[in-house]
């Protein structure tokens, strides 16, 4: 079973505990839960089985999505991938900020900056890569991460990325003991590009708050630099 299905079941066992609970105090009649938790595992089997993780993802993204710091949060880490990418002649092809967004778009996950990778991939098809390109791609999928701290002092997100990271890190020949450490002069490369575009990268996020088309975004960048 998916992560995200596991996540629904146990979002149900809490909402019929808590109606056990409280269901007497407010004359909740136990049919309301019952038919609520019915419903969510429901959706969690129909996702675990048929649409591969992405509807309980929907589901649990479209309920974070209530919060306007959810929200505020996810604007600025995909900002900081954006910004860096193009600071560092990373091809932006598109973004999306929910998982709603990049199912409809035929992306995995919850969503995010999408990237002509193509010369990455063919250089890791062969085994190999440069270190220049290495330390670019490490250095934009930080950048999520090092865009969250600087705004609200610590990241929640990034964990795909990290996974990323790794990943690479390791068809390439590095340790795990080494993934730690690269992960923090990454985030550190981050930061310090961030910090001295900032007026850019204030931009960007509010062309991103209006769905601006990945050229208005550029454009942003230009203007504000």
């Amino acid at each position: 079973m998916s992560q995200t299905a596991l996540n629904l079941v146990a979002i149900s066992v809490f909402l019929m505990t808590l109606s056990v609970l409280l269901g007497p105090l407010i004359n909740l009649s136990p049919t309301v839960p019952a038919l609520a938790t019915f419903t969510i595992l429901g959706i969690a089997t129909l996702d675990n089985f048929s649409l591969q993780g992405k509807g309980g993802t929907i589901l649990l993204d479209w309920i974070a999505g209530f919060s306007s710091e959810h929200r505020d949060r996810i604007i600025h880490h995909e900002a900081g991938h954006f910004l860096v990418a193009n600071l560092l002649g990373i091809p932006v092809t598109g973004y999306t900020l929910s998982a709603w967004e990049a199912w409809k778009q035929g992306q995995a996950g919850q969503g995010g900056v999408a990237f002509n990778d193509g010369e990455l991939a063919a250089q890791l098809e062969k085994g190999s890569i440069s270190a220049q390109m290495l330390d670019r791609y490490c250095t934009m999928w930080m950048a999520g991460i090092a865009a969250e701290a600087l705004v609200f002092e610590r990241a929640e997100g990034g964990s795909d990325d990290k996974n990323k990271l790794a990943e690479v890190l390791k068809i390439v020949g590095f340790s795990e003991s080494a993934f730690q450490q690269k992960q923090r002069f990454h985030i550190l490369q981050a930061k310090n590009l961030l910090e001295e575009n900032w007026s850019s990268y204030q931009a960007l996020v509010q062309a991103m708050q209006q769905r601006a088309s990945v050229a208005e975004c550029q454009g942003a960048i230009a203007n504000a630099s």
